[in-house]
């Protein structure tokens, strides 16, 4: 049995938390206050952590549904996820190219902003984080097969609207 350590196990997933948290709310401080809620709520079962499987899946389902329930009690009335300001382009292209590669980019982060929930959460713990389908599964208490299902539909809304706009505008 591996003995859990707050600082080594726990913390380590901040960022990865953060992320999670600020695809859902679109909210850079509500997203830091789901992390920083999160990690309470994750101390405050330090007695039950022998009994969990995952750690890192039981952290990435606290911050999901604190993120959901942020997301009910704000009425989804919340910027666009594009203004993080941190993304590293490749500066190699000229400003008309630089512009237009931004313009896509941020157009592919509003398409993924209104997929519903369930593909949203897949895609960011897949595409974006990283996580295998089990993984993904178990943090959304649902089958591998549904996630799968909802990466798929998701890729394929996302490809689907973008070649629409990129076709004929926005």
């Amino acid at each position: 049995m591996k003995i859990i350590s707050f600082q080594n196990d726990i913390l380590p997933l901040k960022n990865q938390l953060y992320r999670l948290a600020l695809r859902i709310t679109v909210n850079h401080a509500e997203a830091e206050d789901i992390v920083q809620e999160t990690m309470i709520k994750v101390w405050n079962k330090r007695d039950c952590w022998s009994e969990i499987d995952s750690m890192e899946a039981f952290c990435f389902t606290i911050c999901r549904n604190l993120a959901l329930d942020s997301l009910k009690k704000h009425d989804n009335q919340n910027d666009s996820l594009g203004e993080n300001g941190n993304e590293q382009f490749d500066h190699s292209f000229d400003p008309y190219e630089q512009t237009s590669r931004n313009d896509k980019v941020e157009t592919v982060r509003k398409i993924i902003d209104q997929l519903p929930e369930k593909q949203k959460s897949c895609m960011q713990l897949r595409d974006f984080e990283g996580k295998s389908y089990k993984e993904v599964a178990q943090i959304l208490q649902i089958s591998e097969e549904q996630v799968k299902v909802n990466i798929f539909r998701a890729r394929q809304a996302v490809k689907l609207k973008f070649q629409e706009l990129d076709n004929y505008g926005l």
